[in-house]
Order: C-alpha cells, then sequence, then structure tokens
C-alpha cells in the first residue's frame, strides 16, 4: 500500500473527536484508521465495528471510543485516509485533459485495491485536509486553462461520484435475472439473444446495433465514461472569437 500523503500543519475539521488519552492504552487515531483499514481490507464493511477494530489492534472497543466517536466517523477516518493515497502530479494546464484522466484511472484502481471503499464513498465527502488538497489541485490545473471558477469547484464531486458508483458496481459483479450465480459473459449472452429475438420491424435499431450495445469490457466503458465529462467540461471553456 503507497504511504499517505500526510499535509502538516493543517487545522482539524471541528467535527472530529478531541484524541484523549485513556490512561491505559497508548492507542493513536492513526493507528485505529490503520487497523480499521486492515480490517476492511480482509473482511470487508459489513465484519468492520468497533469491537473488531479493538481485537486487529488487542484491545477492547471501549478504548478506542477515547480517539474516534462511533463507527461511521471511523468510516469517514478511513476513507479519507485511502483517498489520500492519490498521487496528485505538479498540474500542467496545457495536459489538463490527460491529468484528470489519469486521476480517474487512479481513483478506481485505488477503489479496486481496497475492498468496500468504493461502498463507503458514495454518500460521504473527504473532507478535512484531503478535501482541500484536492481542490487545490483542482484550481490550479483548471482555471488558467479557461474553466470556469464554478465548473471547477463542481467537477471534484461529480468525477468521484462516478468512479465511487463505477467501482461500487463493478465490486457487485453482473446479477442473473434469473437469480443463479451465473458468469458474466453467460448473463450477457441472455440479454444477447433476447435482444436478437425481439420483431426486426418493430426494433431495427436496436437490433442493428446489438454488437455495439453488447460489446465492450468495463474498463472500455469506464474510459468512456471519463471521456463524455472531459468533453463536458470542455464547453465550458470560453475560446477568443476567430478573427477571420
Amino acid at each position: 500500500m503507497s504511504e499517505p500523503v500526510v499535509e502538516q500543519n493543517l487545522p482539524e475539521p471541528p467535527w472530529r473527536a478531541e484524541p484523549r488519552g485513556s490512561g491505559r492504552t497508548p492507542l493513536t487515531r492513526q493507528a485505529i484508521v490503520e487497523a480499521a483499514l486492515r480490517v476492511l481490507d480482509r473482511d470487508g464493511m459489513e465484519a468492520l465495528s468497533m469491537r473488531k477494530v479493538g481485537e486487529e489492534l488487542g484491545t477492547g472497543a471501549a478504548s478506542l471510543y477515547w480517539h474516534v466517536r462511533n463507527k461511521e466517523e471511523l468510516l469517514q477516518l478511513v476513507y479519507e485516509t485511502v483517498m489520500a493515497e492519490i498521487e496528485l502530479p505538479p498540474p500542467d494546464p496545457a495536459r489538463w485533459q490527460d491529468q484528470l484522466r489519469d486521476l480517474g484511472r487512479s481513483l478506481r484502481s485505488l477503489m479496486h485495491r481496497h475492498r468496500d471503499v468504493a461502498r463507503i464513498s458514495l454518500g460521504r465527502i473527504p473532507a478535512g485536509p484531503t478535501l482541500a488538497r484536492m481542490s487545490e489541485w483542482l484550481f490550479e490545473l483548471l482555471r488558467p486553462a479557461g474553466v470556469p471558477d464554478q465548473v471547477i469547484a463542481y467537477v471534484g464531486d461529480v468525477s468521484a461520484l462516478y468512479v465511487g458508483a463505477y467501482a461500487f458496481e463493478e465490486s457487485l459483479g453482473l446479477a442473473s435475472p434469473t437469480g443463479e450465480d451465473l458468469p458474466p459473459e453467460q448473463v450477457v449472452q441472455m440479454f444477447r439473444d433476447y435482444v436478437a429475438s425481439l420483431p426486426e420491424d418493430r426494433f431495427p435499431q436496436t437490433r442493428g446495433a446489438i454488437d455495439l450495445l453488447f460489446g465492450g469490457d468495463v474498463d472500455d466503458r469506464f474510459e468512456f465514461g471519463l471521456e463524455l465529462m472531459i468533453r463536458g467540461i470542455e464547453t465550458y471553456i470560453s475560446r477568443p472569437s476567430d478573427p477571420a
């Protein structure tokens, strides 16, 4: 696992529990978060509990509450810690499209490395230093390229939502309409066969596009989504009119 990027001398968000010494167990918030991430990677989100994390650290759950209010705060801290693993290169506005593509791919890869982190990401914001670091990078990358500030302010949110939802769906696998545990290629073939059986006089466009509808893999479709977002961002850039 890559070492998370640590921002120095940044204030803690006011909602975060103040660390207190229990006088008995030498724990730190970071040690608790790292233990929670180990449990998450090994056993998944359903198995993650304050008791399980305490066992991972060789202590009881009660000791954890000196540093973390509850499981929800722990999940938030785990998410922020994972997001801090993202390596942001020096922003290059001349290559902003490529750098956004690389960021999307890196984020998806990160969510593949840590079990259920994509699920945790939905409905959560990587607040605190993690949010500030990413936001600053996006403004330094996109503002000189001519992207309006309001668009930049939303780009991080929309991009993270797309990648998180995509990675979460990948983690679920492809459900069979029969309820059986079937391999993905068999499920896709079932859908394809059904479309091929539709009356051609009523669905000529759909039947004619059957290879396109069921072609491509998960990587192709992910890249298409990234390209949609990038091309959408480009439409907000105001360029000087052509003197000719």
